[in-house]
């Protein structure tokens, strides 16, 4: 076969590279296969990766019995609860392009003909998509499942994301300690991904939705016979990819990022797939922007369901109706049905074979859960780059903001603040220093929003800030994502105590009411600093190479500078 691992027979590589793999017990007709990297970010850190090496073995098992040969491959496993403990929570966004570039080194190394990605928690199916785009070998995304989650005594169902908002609440006195201790107790039963439909579960959405998975498999139960039989048909269904030469960049065209982006927006997804599918689209060298598309299918696309935070249904009743390929049946004539897939049919033809089980829980286009778009990309004076609002479903809010600003460089100072009882109602709350470079590697500023939400002043402060946010859903107005980020020339670094700030999310704009020319002497005034981070480590060397968001916050080479001041 005519596969790049082929080597020169009689070569020093070929015979030095025989000598290895018999140690490992291959065959010399295993050194003519496919062979196909099993990427696995599996961990003992959190239950999202625990259950991912069994899943590895069955999908090696499934490799070879197609006629291929697998290596499992491993990569940095990046945890949003575990790993934002230290570097200002720099390290979870930063490890998305670690694992890309974990990946690149082995396949790209060893010269391996295809991959199987075991995608589980929020950067790692980003992580293998891009390195999937970059990298341009035959590739197939395995979503291996979310968690089963409890109840606590009343009957109420209680998960991960239930834990973080309540904690906001602890001070304020929302919530007991004990009763926080028996929420966090009960929330996770099982492993896998959060139970929402936050960043991981509308990343499998999005991955199959771009072509890249086994028809009708996101999401789904962990550990779940749906998620068995996907594991079984991955080897010859990634076999067949690389000798039919189905590569990820036929793939992941145009059209397939028009369909992700129609689909997080008919599930209401997490505004953390905006910059996810921007650095895919970015690797996969489309020049698709992604912000515009967003902006674009906001005016027709609505939410089609209504899963748990953004409404009261689960996300085991949503995968029952059908999952992302009822979503995308759904869509109906909008969806571009010519989209490539990595099994080689068409969207068009794979959507054909879908059925909706229940359209009260994935609804005809016609007949949405919601009148207004959930993923509102905004500009304006403060946010010339882009913004982004996450609003649910269900919730009504008045649509603008106005009002002073109260401005913190950090989160530990805004939370402070909020619970000394120094932000006031009226006020809008900036928290900057949190963007890529800034932190580095983006910090949370969910804390921050579920501390006013506990302080009862959700409904009378906005929050602007270019830190990162709940892949779920986010309380009161909340414009995140800022471009440009605080640390870099823009508007949101010169915001000062006292500034008036507008949020109008019918016009999608967000302005920094000031005088031109007394923003200039502040620009002028401003003095440079460094790249915040220290000297050694990943995240410095992060900082220096990180993209804007609007690139996806993609790592880049020197052609592409960007400036701190």
């Amino acid at each position: 076969m005519n596969l790049r691992s082929n080597l020169p027979e009689g070569s020093p590589r070929w015979a030095t590279r025989r000598a290895q793999w018999h140690a490992l017990g291959l065959t010399a007709d295993d050194l003519t296969k496919p062979k196909i990297a099993i990427v696995n970010s599996s961990s003992g850190l959190a239950p999202c990766f625990s259950h991912l090496d069994p899943i590895a073995a069955a999908v090696k098992e499934s490799v070879a019995a197609a006629g291929g040969v697998g290596f499992e491959i491993r990569t940095v496993a990046p945890t949003d609860f575990i790993m934002a403990a230290g570097g200002s929570g720099g390290y979870v966004l930063s490890s998305r392009d670690l694992l890309t570039n974990d990946i690149e080194a082995v396949v790209e190394g060893a010269q391996l003909d295809g991959m199987v990605c075991l995608a589980s928690c929020d950067k790692t199916t980003p992580g293998q998509l891009m390195a999937a785009a970059r990298l341009d070998v035959p590739t197939l995304i395995i979503t291996c499942g979310y968690q089963s989650c409890g109840r606590l005594d009343t009957g109420e169902r209680v998960d991960i994301e239930d834990v973080f908002l309540q904690a906001g609440h602890l001070k304020f006195g929302g919530i007991t300690f004990d009763g926080l201790c028996d929420m966090s107790t009960r929330a996770i039963t099982g492993p896998g991904v959060c139970t929402g439909m936050g960043t991981a579960n509308s990343m499998h959405v999005v991955a199959e939705a771009l072509g890249m998975t086994l028809p009708g498999t996101a999401p789904v139960r962990a550990n779940s016979q749906a998620m068995w039989r996907a594991v079984r048909a991955s080897g010859p269904a990634i076999v067949e990819a690389v000798l039919a030469d189905r590569r990820p960049r036929t793939i992941l065209t145009p059209d397939a990022f028009a369909n992700a982006v129609m689909a997080v927006l008919a599930i209401s997804g997490s505004i953390n797939t905006v910059k996810h599918l921007q650095a895919v689209a970015r690797e996969a060298g489309t020049g698709v922007d992604v912000y515009a598309l967003f902006e674009r299918y906001a005016d027709t696309i609505r939410p089609l369901s209504a899963v748990r935070p953004n409404g009261e249904d689960t996300i085991e009743q949503f995968e029952d109706a059908g999952g992302a390929l009822a979503v995308l049946k759904q869509l109906g004539d909008s969806l571009i049905g010519e989209a490539a897939t990595v099994t080689g049919e068409p969207m068009a033809e794979r959507v054909a074979s879908a059925v909706v089980g229940d359209e009260q829980i994935i609804r005809p286009l016609a007949d949405p859960r919601g009148g207004h778009p959930t993923v509102v990309v905004i500009r304006g004076s403060l946010a010339p780059g882009s913004a982004i609002v996450k609003l649910s479903v269900s919730e009504e809010r008045a649509p603008t903001f106005d009002g002073v600003a109260r401005v913190f460089n950090d989160a530990p100072s805004a939370l402070a603040a909020i619970e000394g009882g120094v932000v006031r109602p009226g006020e809008v709350l900036v928290l900057r220093g949190l963007g890529p470079v800034g932190t580095p590697g983006m910090g949370m500023a969910s804390q921050t929003v579920f501390a006013l939400n506990g302080a009862g002043l959700t409904e009378h402060v906005a929050v602007v800030t270019d830190g990162q946010l709940s892949g779920l859903v986010n309380k009161g107005i909340v414009v995140g994502e800022v471009i440009p980020e605080g640390a870099l020339a823009g508007p949101l670094g010169v915001v000062e105590d006292g500034d008036r700030i507008s949020i109008d999310l019918t016009t999608r704009r967000a302005d920094l009411l000031v005088d031109e020319a007394e923003l200039t002497r502040r620009h002028e005034r401003r003095a440079r600093h460094e790249v915040p981070g220290g000297r050694s480590g990943w995240l410095p060397v992060y900082a220096r190479s990180v993209e804007p968001l609007a690139r996806g916050a993609t790592l880049r080479g020197n052609d592409l500078p960007v400036t701190p001041v």
